[in-house]
């Protein structure tokens, strides 16, 4: 993993994730959009593996629902942008070059 990659990657997921267990995911994904959807598909079991609401009535109220939805903001974010190791051509493949002729029209009464 270059220094590009491990920067995209820090700006993706915390500037205090560990960058040794983000070179052992890159060195086994080989992409640092894999990487940081592992990372954040792990972060979102997390989420939703205990439960999203609880109320202890007249005492508190913890309501865990935005985090949820901030991680899956999160991941889509990370599929719309471009990677640093994203092939160069890969977000172009809508775009086509089209060319016509431009013929003046001359109306005569």
């Amino acid at each position: 993993m270059d220094e590009f990659q491990r920067s995209w990657l820090l700006a993706q997921l915390r500037p205090d994730s560990d960058p040794a267990d983000l070179e052992r995911r890159f060195f086994r994904l080989r992409s640092a959009r894999a990487v940081a959807l592992e990372v954040l598909g792990e972060r979102r079991a997390k989420v939703l593996a205990d439960p999203l609401k609880v109320t202890v009535d007249g005492v508190v109220t913890m309501d865990l629902r935005e985090n949820s939805r901030g991680i899956e903001l999160q991941i889509e974010a990370v599929c719309q942008t471009l990677a640093p190791d994203d092939p160069e051509d890969e977000g172009e493949e809508g775009n086509a070059l089209a060319t016509s002729v431009i013929v003046p029209s001359l109306l005569y009464r």
